[in-house]
């Protein structure tokens, strides 16, 4: 499916996916390189908010750039099928092989302000991510992983413990509360 039909079809949650929404339309509409890393004023990534099929736990890992605990995604890096990304990112960096998206539909969506860094030995500057979830659920008895060059551990927890686990406050109220109020609701 064509990305920017997708985006134009998701009906936001709030003012904040409103708003966030309007803004991805406009960078796609005006930069042939979004969906690259290679772009660095902002880039397309997908994240997976990934639970059991209670909707009682969800899956996260604790990432090294960020030095918290986190949700799961990725750089598209030029591939337009974000579902196949966040699928692809759960799969590398928690070792989950059986997720199933529970919809195609886009779950959520956000702009997330990245601050410069270093990666494999190298400066990142500071730049946006205007990235699409998904909701994907899976089995807490698969086996877990820990992708070394991104995250340090990997965990399942309560809806109620992802929100005390992570140490980004802005993350936990407007990303995180906001992912466990809609998976409750699915």
């Amino acid at each position: 499916m064509d990305l920017a039909k997708e985006i134009e079809a998701y009906v936001p949650a709030n003012e904040q996916e409103a708003r966030d929404k309007a803004q991805m339309l406009r960078f796609l509409a005006t930069n042939n390189d979004c969906l690259l890393r290679e772009n660095e004023i902002a880039h397309f990534t997908a994240s997976i908010w990934t639970v059991n099929r209670e909707r009682t736990r969800a899956l996260m890992v604790y990432h090294n750039i960020f030095d918290s605990w986190s949700w799961i995604g990725g750089h598209a890096d030029g591939d337009p099928d974000l579902r196949a990304v966040a699928l692809r990112e759960l799969r590398e960096e928690t070792g989950v092989a059986h997720a199933q998206l529970v919809t195609d539909d886009i779950f959520s969506l956000e702009t997330l302000t990245v601050d410069g860094h270093i990666k494999r030995g190298a400066y990142v500057p500071s730049h946006l991510h205007l990235n699409i979830t998904f909701l994907a659920e899976a089995e807490e008895h698969d086996a877990l992983s820990i992708k070394a060059d991104e995250n340090q551990g990997v965990r399942w927890f309560s809806l109620a413990e992802t929100l005390r686990a992570p140490t980004e406050p802005w993350m936990v109220e407007h990303i995180y509360k906001k992912l466990v109020d809609k998976c409750v609701q699915y």
